[in-house]
């Protein structure tokens, strides 16, 4: 058993027995809370005596410091997995940057100072790879987070996103408090937003082939194919966030991606997908729309440092597997 399920660290070199953890979860109904969720539960990754909340938009707007601070009132949390944060897709993106940066900053400062007043031991929160620079060499590494802006399409996202690092940075140096971030590469999974216009690229793709398949008509793909990304399977990235949590003591940020060499073209992913879904139709590239940040390869050097022996679900795999479940589950999914 894990150390910090019996003490909870207050600043380098200290440590208070105090109890189990208590987790607060925000954005526990998104893609990566179920996953948590499904760690927690059905794997084995909650310890005897732990509580873990997982609190979605309908328990508390986040972007309200009253309905913030009623929530960790209520849940009293020790430690705490900040995923909340409103995303959309590339497009969505590309017309509402300012609607992006203002309540997402609003909702990472809501957390993170409730946290900081309400004494919380540790602070996890979902950074996302469109933070690092649009002109920049690869592979990114964490420590190239601030080198220069960010792609135009998602600007303000992504600067929101940026401030977090700041935050917790000052956190540590003025109050000693081991706030850390983490950063994923794009992730898919059962659960997931799979809305054509706003979901993240992988689901929406899931969604727009299973409807091709349906109607008898061509796959048609925003873009030319050629941008390539590195997926992470969202249940891989729910049991390094619960090793970060309980193991990762650095401030600084951590990449949890694959490897670079796992890097493939959305032509690649979209092959993969219309296999999972079993649709022969036609593949249409509309290349006239963007493709948005043509690649954006991470490194994860750094994690496997840490976790040289952890296992990544096959991409194959894990996209059938999440083509199985939005099929099984279409009625309910969110499309």
């Amino acid at each position: 058993m894990s150390t910090l399920s019996l003490r909870h660290s207050t600043k380098m070199g200290s440590e208070i027995k105090t109890g189990p953890l208590r987790v607060l979860v925000t954005g526990g109904s998104g893609l990566v809370g179920k996953a948590i969720q499904q760690v927690v539960q059905q794997e084995g990754g909650q310890h005897e005596g732990e509580q873990w909340f997982f609190l979605s938009s309908k328990d508390a707007d986040l972007v309200d410091a009253q309905q913030t601070r009623a929530a960790f009132e209520k849940y009293r949390p020790t430690h705490v997995i900040h995923l909340a944060a409103k995303v959309g897709g590339l497009y969505v993106h590309m017309r509402d940057n300012l609607h992006f940066l203002r309540d997402n900053i609003k909702i990472n400062d809501n957390v993170l100072q409730t946290a900081h007043e309400m004494g919380v031991i540790k602070v996890v929160s979902c950074l996302s790879s469109c933070i690092f620079p649009d002109k920049t060499t690869y592979p990114i590494d964490e420590t190239m987070i601030h080198n220069g802006p960010p792609h135009d399409s998602n600007f303000g996202y992504s600067h929101a996103k940026r401030i977090i690092d700041v935050q917790n940075r000052a956190y540590f140096q003025q109050y000693g408090r081991r706030y850390t971030a983490v950063i994923p590469t794009n992730v898919f999974g059962p659960h997931d937003n799979f809305n054509i216009t706003n979901g993240h690229v992988l689901s929406a793709l899931i969604n727009k082939t299973y409807q091709a398949k349906e109607e008898g008509t061509p796959v048609n793909v925003c873009g030319s194919g050629a941008a390539r990304r590195q997926f992470i399977y969202s249940l891989d990235l729910g049991r390094l966030i619960i090793w970060v949590l309980r193991e990762y003591q650095e401030i600084e940020p951590i990449i949890l991606s694959v490897g670079e060499e796992d890097e493939v073209s959305i032509k690649e992913a979209v092959d993969m997908i219309a296999e999972a879904l079993d649709c022969k139709g036609k593949i249409n590239f509309d290349t006239t729309l963007s493709d948005g940040q043509i690649k954006k390869t991470a490194s994860n050097a750094k994690l496997r440092l840490y976790r040289p022996d952890f296992t990544f679900t096959p991409l194959q795999e894990a996209i059938k597997i999440t083509c199985d479940w939005f099929v099984a589950n279409y009625n309910t999914a969110r499309t």
